[in-house]
């Protein structure tokens, strides 16, 4: 069987105050402001990316800001925590900036073989930072976090399911995923060559609350693929089980169809290539505000309505 999942592409995520936004993951966790756009469904609200030096896929959070936006709450049917990696000996740092931003946080927590600190953004989102020695990748060094201390890109994500076995038979039947841990009610699946970035963990909580959508919530989760070949074999094997995928959108960056899985999260298949480079050098990424095609006639219109962000220079 070809390969056709490789595993996450990206997150993306509700939340309010934009410059809040940006001081928070380009400011305090350190990544890359990769991509500065427009909601394409929504012109007149950002859309921002952020994610290692490129924007690879397996590192890239993705943010629509609503200012005023409502609170939403974590629950079932939703994606409650994105966890980002770290290396083993970056605890310390990281406990110690989160102390000296004021982020309370909880741990660190040991866990399937890893050691995680546990906090939220300002938005209330549930964010991880997991200390590991299997990731090799190389974060994004913005010149105030050090290169050994930066965030490296996505560990995994957690799916909070009132029931678990119809997800994770999706996961594995027809999204290529292998299970390969579990403890209690945590099911750990990776996909691809594996390793972080490259797993997805589903909880079972038929306990908890529904999940409540609004600012400080996940709105999809999306996973990657090699090119719009193996998107539209994928597309096809999605279709026929009746999950009634969209049609291939273009978003500029990456190609993407989005469905409902078995516990309703929104999953998009989302493809690697062009990448954030299609309309700007590697350089001068995430300087200017970027729009489609068909919208820069409205260039104008939209940047009056949209407020003016600036990237933090925080230590």
């Amino acid at each position: 069987m070809s390969q056709l999942i490789n595993g996450l592409h990206h997150v993306t995520a509700l939340v309010g105050d934009p410059q809040q936004n940006v001081n928070f993951y380009a400011g305090i966790l350190g990544l890359r402001l990769v991509k500065k756009t427009i909601n394409f469904d929504a012109p007149d609200v950002y859309h921002l990316y952020y994610g290692d030096e490129a924007g690879n896929p397996g590192t890239i959070m993705t943010f629509f800001p609503y200012p005023g936006l409502p609170r939403g709450h974590r629950g079932t049917g939703q994606l409650t925590y994105t966890s980002f990696s770290i290396a083993e000996d970056a605890l310390d740092y990281w406990m110690e900036r989160l102390k000296k931003y004021n982020i309370p946080f909880q741990g660190p927590v040991d866990r399937l073989e890893e050691s995680a600190l546990i906090f939220e953004d300002f938005d209330g989102l549930g964010l991880e930072l997991v200390a590991n020695t299997k990731d090799n990748r190389q974060g994004w060094s913005n010149g105030k976090i050090p290169q050994e201390y930066a965030v490296k890109g996505f560990y995994t994500v957690a799916l909070s399911e009132e029931g678990y076995e119809r997800t994770a038979g999706l996961l594995t039947e027809t999204l290529q995923h292998r299970l390969v841990f579990e403890k209690g009610n945590r099911f750990r699946y990776e996909a691809g060559v594996g390793g972080p970035g490259n797993y997805v963990d589903v909880l079972c909580e038929p306990d908890a609350v529904r999940a409540r959508p609004g600012s400080g919530t996940v709105h999809h989760v999306a996973f990657s693929t090699s090119n719009s070949q193996t998107q539209l074999d994928i597309r096809e094997k999605i279709a026929k089980l009746g999950y009634n995928p969209t049609p291939v959108l273009d978003r500029n960056y990456f190609t993407s169809i989005y469905f409902r899985e078995p516990g309703h999260i929104l999953f998009e298949v989302a493809t690697n290539p062009p990448g954030f480079t299609a309309d700007e050098s590697l350089t001068s990424l995430g300087q200017a505000l970027k729009l489609p095609s068909w919208q820069e006639e409205n260039r104008a219109l939209i940047e009056a309505g949209l407020s003016p962000i600036v990237l933090p220079d925080f230590e």
